[in-house]
C-alpha cells in the first residue's frame, strides 16, 4: 500500500483495477491548506494519459506487475504469439500492446512481457537486436562527407540510416531504445 507522500515519477500504481505509471510528478505546498501532489498517470494496458491531482494521506494499491522472458514465436494478423521460456505457455499481444517494437521484432526473440494480474499488457525488447540489411544503395567512392549516412531497410522493413560503408547482406547491430544503428555485426 503506498501513501500519497510515496508518488515519485516512475511508480506504478492500481486505480480503479487498471495499472497506471506516473509520468510527471509535482509536489505543491500552498501557503494555507493540505499539500498537493500534482501527477501525470499513464495507463499501461491503454497507454490513456491524463492528470490527477491528490492530497496528503490519500492511499493506493502497488499494481500487480509480473515480468516474464518470453521468445516471440510468429505473428497471426494484427495478434503477435509469444511463448514464455519457463513454462512453454503462449501468450498473445496486440499491436497496439507491441507499438513501436513491431519494427524491430523478429521471430526468436526473446523479450520481457509485462503482465498484469495473469494478463499479458506490454513489452520490452532487449536494449540490442542484431537484423540483416535487406536493402541499401551502393557506396559511391568519393562519398566521405563527415557525418554522412543513407538509408537501409532491414528485413523487418524498418527503416533506418548507416554509415555509408554498410552495404546490403550485411547484419548489424540496433539499440532497440533510440532505434539507431550502432555497428556491423560479424
Amino acid at each position: 500500500m503506498y501513501e500519497s507522500s510515496d508518488l515519485r515519477k516512475g511508480l506504478k500504481i492500481e486505480i480503479d483495477g487498471d495499472p497506471y505509471v506516473i509520468v510527471q510528478f509535482d509536489f505543491v505546498k500552498p501557503g494555507k491548506g493540505q499539500a498537493l501532489y500534482k501527477c501525470k498517470l499513464k495507463n499501461m494496458a491503454t497507454g490513456s494519459q491524463f492528470d490527477r491531482t491528490y492530497r496528503s494521506g490519500e492511499k493506493f494499491n502497488e499494481a500487480n506487475l509480473e515480468e516474464h522472458e518470453m521468445e516471440y514465436l510468429y505473428q497471426e494478423g494484427n495478434t503477435y504469439c509469444f511463448m514464455n521460456t519457463a513454462t512453454y505457455g503462449q501468450d498473445f499481444l496486440t499491436e497496439e500492446q507491441i507499438a513501436d517494437a513491431k519494427s524491430l521484432l523478429k521471430e526468436n526473440t526473446l523479450c520481457t512481457v509485462l503482465f498484469f494480474d495473469g494478463r499479458a499488457i506490454g513489452l520490452t525488447l532487449p536494449n540490442f537486436v542484431d537484423l540483416m540489411i535487406t536493402e541499401s544503395e551502393p557506396w559511391a567512392k568519393g562519398d566521405t562527407a563527415a557525418g554522412s549516412t543513407k538509408p537501409a531497410t532491414l528485413e523487418t522493413g524498418h527503416v533506418i540510416q548507416v554509415p555509408p560503408f554498410v552495404n546490403e547482406g550485411e547484419k548489424v547491430r540496433i539499440d532497440t531504445r533510440t532505434g539507431q544503428y550502432v555497428e556491423r555485426v560479424k
